[in-house]
């Protein structure tokens, strides 16, 4: 898999691209790096890149023209499948969007800066993509945390192939408490079922922390996760109401099975 970033100041960027997991992807083969600096499109001696707006305002717009040819140059020997431009306008991203990327062959991540782009180079993008609901100096922070969540989520970049399933977000439930030694810690203990060694008792408690905590820290998630009758059962334990189980779109939990009564001495003869 291929990134390319579109950016004013590639600098930024290369901890990202030669640094820890993602920089050993790159050196084995499994993840490609292009860092295209738009300032070798800009087409003058000068290398600028951006003009004052039409009609006024503060800032400077960086040029329609100077993006074309920066995308053209980037995607000359391998057609992108995405070009993404990093606006607050885009859509939100997530772990889904995360994972639909990973199945891409080609990103093409383009990074603005100053007021953003003219308007007329949005026509270039297939996708606008946004972190959340606040504004940055530019798009490199967001395209570095895109390299990441998509990145490790392509095959053998992580040590544990199974690592990225269990993640927060990927089940659509918040990640089950992690621990390590000591197992005593400012009196705080490790859990004794971890330590117990029965395996079917763990999956069942990282089950239920995982539960506990997506209902205590974000019961937002419960509405879109995939739960089970079982599931159902243990948040009703943990304090849901039923009421929050249909506003969820959750199962119901399984019904009791009912013990059969012992037939009277008289009737048995």
């Amino acid at each position: 898999m291929k990134f390319t970033v579109l950016t004013l100041f590639p600098e930024l960027l290369r901890p990202w691209t030669e640094g820890a997991l993602l920089g050993k992807a790159g050196e084995r083969g499994l993840l490609e790096y292009a860092l295209v600096n738009m300032r070798d499109y800009s087409g003058n001696r000068h290398l600028k890149v951006d003009d004052t707006p039409y009609g006024g305002g503060a800032g400077m717009v960086i040029r329609a023209d100077v993006v074309e040819r920066s995308l053209e140059a980037a995607t000359r020997d391998r057609p992108a499948d995405e070009v993404i431009f990093l606006s607050p306008a885009g859509r939100r991203f997530d772990q889904r969007l995360a994972e639909e990327l990973a199945r891409k062959d080609h990103l093409v991540l383009v990074c603005g800066r100053y007021e953003g782009f003219d308007a007329r180079a949005e026509s270039l993008a297939t996708l606008e993509v946004s972190l959340g609901d606040f504004v940055m100096m530019g798009g490199e922070a967001a395209a570095a945390c895109i390299l990441e969540a998509v990145g490790r989520l392509r095959e053998n970049v992580l040590g544990d192939a199974d690592s990225h399933r269990q993640d927060s977000f990927s089940s659509g439930l918040l990640d089950y408490p992690e621990y390590t030694r000591p197992a005593v810690w400012r009196g705080l203990e490790v859990p004794e079922v971890l330590k117990g060694g029965n395996h079917a008792a763990i999956e069942r408690w990282r089950r239920e922390s995982a539960l506990r905590r997506t209902l205590e820290r974000r019961p937002d998630l419960l509405r879109s996760a995939p739960l089970t009758p079982e599931d159902s059962r243990t948040l009703l334990e943990l304090g849901a109401t039923e009421q929050d189980l249909a506003a969820w779109g959750a199962p119901p939990p399984p019904v009791p099975k009912k013990r059969r009564k012992k037939k009277a001495a008289s009737e048995n003869g």
